[in-house]
């Protein structure tokens, strides 16, 4: 009889439990905890999570800006509001400013190193398939003619810090989310 009502009362607490984690899954980008987890145990898993901020600039919605000094970019929704997402960026010698245009967007982008970067790591591949081992991550804005992406990673311990090769680099579920919000042809600022 015992083991009877400790199985029920096992059963609807996990019933309780999923229906309560469903239940308290908030679709915001406003930097609160996103799920009932991290409710939980204390807010987001991230400081660079991204959250949905005041926005000074006048740059038409859409436009992605980037400050690479922050370690942040910015989606502008406009009416004086934006989407800040951290990131990882150049190393020393390795950044860059300027105006590029996104040309292409893959995902599960396949990587061909440069010749200059396969020069510095011989350890490199020189093709590697898209897919979870793959340092472009889940997805990829091509700037212009450029070398240089908004890429995934998967290295997220990374992000927030100055270590790529001039890429802009941002956890697979933000690139994700940005990847859903832009369209080939967005003008992207890359500020120092």
């Amino acid at each position: 009889m015992i083991h009877f009502v400790f199985t029920v009362v096992l059963v609807a607490c996990s019933l309780v439990f999923t229906g309560s984690a469903q239940a308290q899954t908030v679709a915001s980008l406003g930097g609160e905890p996103t799920n009932f987890f991290e409710r939980l145990f204390g807010g987001s898993i991230s400081p660079t999570a991204r959250r949905v901020v005041f926005w000074p600039g006048n740059n038409r919605p859409g436009t992605i800006v980037i400050s690479t000094s922050q370690r942040r970019l910015y989606f502008v929704l406009g009416t004086g509001r934006a989407i800040q997402y951290g990131i990882g960026v150049g190393r020393p010698g390795f950044t860059w400013t300027g105006i590029k245009t996104v040309s292409m967007k893959r995902e599960w982008p396949s990587w061909s190193p440069p010749a200059a970067m396969r020069r510095r790591r011989p350890d490199l591949p020189r093709y590697m398939e898209g897919g979870l081992g793959n340092p472009l991550g889940a997805r990829a804005l091509y700037l212009g003619s450029s070398m240089y992406r908004i890429h995934g990673s998967n290295e997220p311990e990374t992000i927030g810090y100055a270590v790529s090769s001039g890429c802009i680099r941002m956890t697979n579920a933000d690139v994700v989310d940005l990847y859903n919000r832009t369209r080939v042809g967005t003008k992207v600022v890359v500020l120092r």
